[in-house]
């Protein structure tokens, strides 16, 4: 999990926050770090599928995901994403790692990902969502903005990330029951300063 000191533009991190690196260095973030959510995570998540609304294992790398895929998704679950829910995008990474062995992947020159195209993020903004996941950090690769979704949730949005996520469990979950929404709870190692941390989100159906 991304806290909103993992990313800064210029040093600058979400709400202004401008720290002297040196400061950083020996006693970490005074602001934004994990620790602010040490008391764990308990809202709605919603998992949208892209690869099941496609009628594909997965998602193949480079495949940009739209607006028209996120509503066409709701459209066909009649789960609609609100203000304070956590929102899992699945691609199919894992699936397509297993069929076809790894691959250059994130923002490495050549990595190739599917993710949410950059023409999403006023969507996320509108949508206020609370948290954002994906068994990818959040992007399109590659693309003329490297990184945009997953930067600008925390730079400028104030969500907090899942990355990397393994969605394949839980997408054969909720397939299984045609239930796309489920009580999310998650909770980060408490970390003074820190700017991310492992986790083990679980959904409850």
């Amino acid at each position: 999990m991304d806290s909103l000191a993992h990313i800064n533009d210029n040093g600058v991190f979400y709400n202004g926050y401008k720290p002297d690196a040196d400061t950083v260095a020996k006693e970490r973030h005074a602001k934004n770090s994990i620790y602010n959510v040490k008391n764990g995570i308990f809202t709605r998540g919603i998992l949208i599928d892209i690869p099941r609304l496609k009628g594909v294992p997965y998602l193949e790398p480079g495949t940009p995901i739209t607006i028209e895929d996120l509503e066409a998704w709701e459209r066909r679950t009649g789960v609609r994403v609100s203000a304070g829910d956590a929102l899992f995008v699945r691609t199919g990474v894992w699936a397509r790692r297993k069929a076809q062995g790894p691959w250059l992947r994130g923002r490495a020159e050549g990595g190739r990902s599917a993710g949410l195209d950059p023409s999403v993020i006023p969507w996320l903004k509108q949508r206020d969502v609370a948290l954002l996941g994906s068994d990818h950090p959040q992007y399109v690769s590659p693309s003329n903005l490297k990184g945009a979704v997953h930067d600008f949730a925390l730079l400028y949005l104030g969500v907090h990330l899942f990355d990397n996520l393994d969605l394949e469990a839980l997408g054969d979950a909720a397939a299984s029951r045609n239930r796309w929404e489920f009580l999310l709870t998650a909770a980060p190692l408490p970390i003074r300063g820190g700017t991310g941390s492992p986790l083990n989100p679980i959904a409850t159906f």
